[in-house]
């Protein structure tokens, strides 16, 4: 049944040759790669005028100049992460590019942070289209948290499928907004020019607004460059694209820029023009939609369905980008190594189910609450940025190709905007933020733990050149058969350890309440196998584990010192059916995990498998 189930939810199996199939054009991969950049205008612009509005509604016309600082930012990081496709082109961005020139520890914590930052992704783009569908629909405001969690499962089953199929999906909602969110501007426009719409700005630009701070200039900073996340996702993907891979990664990173940009500052200036000002149930792209379009006519309901699509999607973007990130730190033995394996459809399954509950978990701890979690998935994003951008540095002035030093240059000016970004976000947000300081020595804690668990292990196992490998050479061998009742299974389980054993004990626990029983069992197995031992272990407790594993020890012991090798064989009947393992308790499950605490014991089993 689950055979049958899995092939409807996620499709059937790829062939390992089939790999190429799933590669992207830059058709699809703007719409995969670039849907969580591109809809960040639906909510970046808004956190700038959120905070502007905290001092007043006359404020917001300096949304515009801290705009142009955020473009300045954004050509900064493209390019930047453009040097990087063309350097590390094997994937992995900010991660690779800080392990290679700030050294591991460099490496985790950018690596470690993204990881948490593309969670949060998925938590924040979700939250933002629930709240998009509940601006349009407000009865459903009070569904918000369930609505987010069946969008990030359904769009975990759709990456499931496997990237190429991911990506058919996702062209419809990024191109359908990208389509509306131009038809909007150039029907704004059109307005403006024509006198249909009027000039209503709160206050004329450049008017002294009292009480104006830096501080405050540089917190409605840091709040709009959460519309730059999600840019680094193509540098982290190019293993992905069409051949040649730099060159296609390259330009789908300069045309997503360029649409961000173009929307972003068209948002700011509307919102401007048009005097609209947040608050807490409608979105201010929703009271521009009203206004451009002329009421909630079917201008304004098609933008807010493709609003709530994109941002349902662009945890994609998260989805593309974590296991990709988690598989190259898997590689280096800093994740389990799990992150590896592919799955049926040829995508690291473990690391997108791996996302999809972490992003779940987030929304339950934050209630849904984007503005609650858009400056924590902000630092995630920076201190990547920081790291990447300052590593380049180091790059080009060990390598030293080409126009080096003016690539130096550009990394320097986004190294420094994305650090002053960091410090900014701790400094103004520090209530929210907080849980990074805890979060990141743990994770580092996490990776540095499981790099020495990998390094152990290859130490022991590996075989040294020109090294004789010394095996036991054992005279014989005992095995302990573990009986419960003579049934067919013990048949076939005595049969088989008499033809792999010298010596075989029966071993059997009984209890206090049916000796009667105890002992009609023993009188059966010694009139059906005479020749093999029977031990009847007494527990006064209703516990196999320990009595059986107390017997075994001794066993080996006495095994051991007749150099013979000890084995337990454990039977078991294995059902027709999957399901009907639920109807019989799982005994011999725990007594091989139990068993296989003992480094002298070879613990075996032996299946009956049943017909009905």
């Amino acid at each position: 049944m689950w055979r049958y189930l899995k092939r409807v939810l996620i499709g059937k199996p790829l062939k390992t040759l089939d790999e190429g199939q799933t590669h992207l054009t830059k058709f699809k991969a703007l719409a995969m790669l670039s849907s969580d950049a591109i809809s960040s205008v639906a909510y970046g612009p808004e956190q700038i005028t959120t905070v502007l509005v905290t001092l007043s509604a006359a404020a917001i016309w300096y949304s515009i100049p801290i705009a142009a600082v955020v473009l300045v930012l954004l050509l900064a990081i493209t390019l930047s992460y453009q040097q990087i496709i063309h350097a590390y082109p094997s994937g992995g961005g900010a991660y690779v590019v800080a392990t290679r020139n700030w050294g591991s520890n460099g490496g985790l914590f950018a690596g470690g942070s993204l990881l948490v930052d593309y969670m949060l992704t998925v938590a924040v783009s979700t939250t933002s289209g629930v709240e998009a569908i509940t601006s349009a629909v407000p009865a459903l405001y009070k569904f918000s948290i369930p609505i987010g969690i069946v969008i990030v499962l359904l769009i975990m089953f759709m990456n499931l499928r496997g990237m190429s199929e991911s990506a058919n999906f996702l062209t419809i909602p990024v191109y359908f907004f990208v389509i509306m969110m131009i038809v909007m501007v150039v029907w704004g426009g059109y307005n403006i020019a024509t006198g249909h719409i009027h000039y209503r700005a709160i206050v004329d630009y450049g008017t002294p607004v009292s009480g104006m701070s830096f501080v405050l200039l540089i917190r409605a900073f840091s709040a709009g460059s959460s519309s730059l996340t999600g840019v680094e996702a193509v540098s982290n993907a190019v293993p992905n694209f069409n051949k040649p891979k730099e060159k296609n990664a390259s330009t789908t990173l300069a045309i997503m820029s360029a649409i961000l940009a173009f929307f972003f500052i068209a948002v700011i200036f509307f919102s401007f023009y048009l005097g609209v000002v947040p608050n807490s149930r409608t979105t201010i792209l929703s009271q521009m939609a009203a206004q451009i379009f002329g009421g909630h006519g079917l201008g304004f309901y098609l933008l807010q369905l493709s609003t709530a699509m994109i941002l349902a999607v662009a945890a994609n973007t998260g989805f593309s980008a974590f296991p990709i990130l988690a598989f190259n730190m898997a590689k280096d033995k800093y994740m389990p190594h799990a992150f590896m394996d592919r799955g049926d459809r040829l995508g690291y399954s473990n690391g997108i189910i791996s996302l999809a509950i972490g992003a779940i978990i987030l929304i339950l701890i934050f209630h849904g609450q984007t503005n609650m979690l858009i400056p924590l998935y902000a630092v995630g994003v920076f201190v990547p940025f920081t790291l990447s951008q300052s590593g380049m540095i180091i790059h080009w002035f060990r390598e030293r190709e080409g126009f080096w030093l003016g690539k130096a240059f550009i990394n320097l000016v986004g190294a420094l905007i994305s650090f002053v970004l960091v410090i900014c976000l701790f400094w103004q947000h520090f209530a929210n933020v907080w849980p990074y300081l805890i979060i990141m020595p743990l994770l580092l804690w996490m990776f540095h733990s499981i790099h020495r668990h990998y390094v152990k292990v290859a130490a022991q196992l590996r075989v040294a050149e020109k090294t004789k490998v010394q095996l036991h050479d054992y005279d014989g061998a005992t095995v302990i058969v573990l009986v419960g009742n003579v049934t067919r299974v013990t048949r076939g389980a005595i049969n088989y350890a008499r033809s792999i054993g010298d010596y075989v004990i029966a071993m059997h626990v009984s209890f206090d309440e049916n000796p009667g029983k105890e002992h009609k069992t023993a009188n059966e197995f010694k009139a059906e196998y005479p020749d093999v031992r029977f031990v009847d272990i007494h527990s006064s407790y209703r516990s196999i584990a320990k009595p059986t594993l107390r017997f075994v020890d001794v066993i080996a012991k006495r095994a051991e010192a007749r150099n013979y090798s000890t084995t337990v064989l454990v039977p078991q009947f294995i059902p027709k059916h999957p399901w009907q393992l639920a109807l019989h308790n799982q005994t011999s499950v725990r007594l091989r995990a139990l068993l296989n605490s003992r480094e002298n014991i070879i613990v075996a089993s032996y299946n009956y498998h049943l017909q009905e």
